[in-house]
């Protein structure tokens, strides 16, 4: 019988010590220049040697050891939930990446599906990092906060329609979404305005505050909000639209421009003109509503920071123990086209 040949069950691992050897350099130096640490003088030439060198032996430093060093990771996390797909929050969250990278922060994104509250925060403490950065959709408590900070998290940062007391807050107040569509369709002469509330999970801490603005912006011009449920499928879209007349409504705040797009279309198949029947308002700003005819009117929304978030990160690691602050960011101006 033959016998397969014997493999190698060990791999030869590179440390600094070799890297130092072949650089030519003391090991801390080797330290100094892969931790891009900037508080020694090294020169240019030198770091390139040591860069040159940890690359043709295929070393990285190792990211425990560089901890226990600093007395803290350099891990970021950020639970993954339901985060809307819109340009607004895509761009937000490619911009924190990018920054936490320049300072030499490594980014970790962390499933929280199935979880609760609690256990997630354990389950994210677990992993010790610096910071976590908690995004819409996703809940954290009070109780989720101190086991956070008390595992070595110096900054907790919620981003949402709402603040988390013990943690610093960039909320999102989806009520100026709301209130700003309905206001101009107010403003166009509307008075019976249906407002569409997705049945896809995870999307209610966004399209219930829409819908409470929605309200309080009609309230005051004595107007008639009517919520209508909609699945983000033709089918329901066409079921939606063929009982509409009997609904009475000339105008709808249909959450965002994918859902508006959707109910416009079955909207149009069903005969009901637009924007002479109904009028019709989304949100996003995306460029695909500027090419349907009619042009969608929408929402556009922006952040209003004054820092971007991965240099306040980073000043709340330097400056740990600072009272949790919170902004408010969302800025909201309705775009008047052809569809209302």
């Amino acid at each position: 019988m033959s016998q397969l040949p014997k493999q190698r069950t060990e791999v030869s691992v590179p440390t600094s010590a070799d890297v130092a050897r072949l650089a030519g350099v003391s090991r801390a130096t080797v330290s100094y220049v892969l931790n891009n640490n900037a508080t020694v003088r090294i020169s240019e030439p030198t770091r390139h040697r040591v860069r040159e060198a940890a690359t043709q032996l295929g070393y990285v430093p190792h990211a425990a050891a560089r901890s226990l060093r600093a007395g803290h990771s350099r891990m970021v996390l950020l639970p993954s939930g339901h985060i809307p797909a819109g340009p607004l929050h895509q761009r937000f969250f490619q911009e924190l990446q990018a920054g936490l990278r320049r300072l030499d922060y490594t980014v970790v994104q962390y499933g929280s599906a199935g979880l609760d509250a609690d256990e997630a925060a354990r389950a994210w403490a677990e992993l010790r990092p610096v910071a976590v950065v908690v995004p819409p959709g996703i809940t954290l408590t009070r109780h989720g906060t101190g086991v956070l900070t008390r595992s070595g998290a110096k900054a907790v940062i919620t981003l949402g329609p709402e603040p988390v007391e013990g943690a610093h807050g960039l909320v999102m107040d989806q009520r100026r979404v709301g209130a700003g569509a309905v206001g101009h369709l107010l403003a166009r002469g509307r008075r019976r305005i249906g407002v569409v509330m997705p049945r896809e999970p995870g999307l209610a801490p966004f399209s219930e505050p829409r819908l409470a603005g929605a309200r309080q912006a009609a309230g005051t011009a004595g107007a008639h909000i009517l919520p209508l449920p909609l699945r983000y499928e033709e089918e329901s879209a066409a079921e939606l639209a063929g009982g509409w007349r009997e609904l009475g409504l000339d105008a709808v705040f249909a959450y965002n421009d994918e859902y508006a797009m959707l109910l416009m279309r079955a909207l149009q198949d069903a005969g009901v003109a637009i924007p002479g029947d109904t009028a019709v308002v989304g949100a996003d700003d995306l460029l695909l509503g500027r090419l349907l005819r009619p042009r969608l009117s929408t929402v556009r929304m922006e952040l209003a920071m004054e820092h971007p978030l991965a240099e306040t990160i980073d000043r709340l690691v330097h400056h740990p123990g600072t009272a949790p602050v919170h902004h408010d960011l969302l800025r909201t101006s309705a775009v008047h086209r052809e569809s209302s």
